[in-house]
């Protein structure tokens, strides 16, 4: 993806909440079983919180038990970028949005078919659009 959306520090700061703020910009995590999206399967589109990408959709999440919102695959592969993360002492699998290079969670190759993988997401990283279908009567 070429055309990233690009801010100064100052302005993502304007455009985000402190928690946003703090994953999206800083790699920071949510605590486990707190955010807003670890139980919640309403049929739906989830977006980038910092830029509005499309980054997965309602119909891949699953129920991992770890606490945080998990899917087993992203909207497209151009969706979202992987880096190696070695923080903490452990290498791991960064997932980050391609449209604007904010932290999203980590990828685990531990999910369920038809990928095997486990994109561990925080739910501060995410808006959700439900289906049209969804807001109609």
């Amino acid at each position: 993806m070429t055309d990233k959306k690009q801010l100064t520090e100052e302005q993502w700061r304007e455009r985000l909440t402190p928690e946003q703020y703090a994953i999206l910009r800083a790699k920071g995590t949510e605590p486990a079983f707190t955010g807003e999206y670890d139980k919640f399967y309403e049929p739906g589109m989830y977006k980038c919180a910092g830029c509005g990408a499309e980054v997965f959709a309602g119909g891949t999440k699953f129920d991992s038990g770890s606490g945080w919102p998990s899917f087993y695959a992203p909207t497209d592969e151009a969706a979202v970028e992987k880096e190696t993360d070695r923080s903490f002492g452990v290498t791991r699998t960064e997932v980050l949005c391609a449209s604007c290079d904010g932290h999203l969670g980590h990828v685990f190759p531990d999910g369920p078919n038809p990928t095997g993988d486990r994109f561990c997401i925080n739910s501060a990283a995410l808006t959700f659009e439900p289906d049209d279908e969804a807001e109609s009567d």
